[in-house]
């Protein structure tokens, strides 16, 4: 079977150099391995994306010299089959609804005699402190019928004892290089995260559950991606195991950082792959710019 790789960019905002390194790194990898490159659209969040948006990665991507398989994967295509999906874990009690807003979730920890600093997940959002956990059929109702629309979170307490019976050591396959060699365990840590949002009151699902599907759908044998995702794949074996889908071999890349030392990202408005290329830069240029010199896929 060959290898399957991916490059899966939200269409709400322009690609910088950040997203170039992982897309060209995955692009060759794929090309060295005889493997395949698909592009998946990750649009879920409709009310950030934009046809503009996915218009340019398009235009960027080829600028680069980027080929893919198609069709495109657009998530937006397949809100049922992340709903099935999340309807199995409701039919489990592995989720339940939560009415809470984020002031809300704010104003429990402030309660909190010791604070709320240090209860924050991998990604510094502070993790749910368990308000609607214990809601019975009544209170679900009455929220319901006062107009509010659940979330529905993923109860870790159940989820944990139900995963450590199919696999007590529960890890990632990490691989030390982009290709898969020298391959090591990587414990996972999904207890981190928390109760984390696996659907959204406005969307039937989440980034961790769709990603999961998604990648199991398309059968990706290698998920390249940067390192700031790197906690959130003990989340995604925890889903992997309750969904019974299989786990790819991961790589974690270094990250292209600005001149602060902070990582590029769209909502900072990082110099992007258009404005560099306005400037009369060269796929060679941005090769360079990103460490990339000596890509053997040219």
């Amino acid at each position: 079977m060959p290898s399957v790789f991916r490059f899966a960019p939200s269409p709400n905002g322009l690609l910088h150099l950040g997203h170039a390194y992982s897309a060209l790194l995955n692009f060759d990898l794929a090309q060295q391995s005889g493997g395949r490159l698909l592009l998946r659209i990750e649009d879920i969040d409709a009310s950030r994306c934009r046809p503009e948006f996915e218009a340019a990665i398009i235009e960027d991507l080829g600028w680069l010299g980027i080929e893919w398989e198609e069709p495109v994967r657009r998530q937006s295509a397949h809100f049922v089959e992340y709903q099935n999906a999340l309807d199995g874990l409701r039919a489990r009690q592995l989720v339940y609804p939560c009415f809470c807003s984020r002031s809300d979730i704010a104003r429990a920890w402030e309660r909190r005699a010791d604070g709320g600093g240090e209860y924050c997940d991998p990604d510094g959002a502070p993790l749910y402190p368990g308000i609607c956990r214990g809601l019975d059929e009544a209170q679900v109702r009455k929220h319901m019928d006062s107009g509010k629309k659940p979330a529905w979170r993923l109860d870790m307490a159940r989820a944990l004892p139900l995963v450590a019976r199919q696999e007590p050591n529960l890890y990632w396959r990490e691989a030390r290089t982009p290709g898969g060699d020298m391959i090591r365990h990587e414990p996972a840590q999904p207890e981190t995260w928390g109760d984390v949002i696996l659907g959204r009151a406005e969307v039937t699902t989440s980034y961790q559950l769709s990603v999961v599907l998604d990648d199991a759908k398309q059968k990706v044998s290698h998920v390249v991606r940067g390192f700031d995702l790197f906690h959130a794949t003990g989340l995604q074996r925890l889903l992997q195991v309750i969904l019974g889908l299989p786990a790819p071999i991961y790589h974690h890349h270094r990250l292209i950082l600005d001149e602060t030392e902070r990582k590029l990202s769209k909502s900072r408005r990082s110099l992007s792959l258009k404005a560099i290329r306005e400037t009369g830069a060269t796929r060679d240029d941005v090769l360079a710019m990103i460490g990339l010199a000596t890509l053997k896929v040219r």
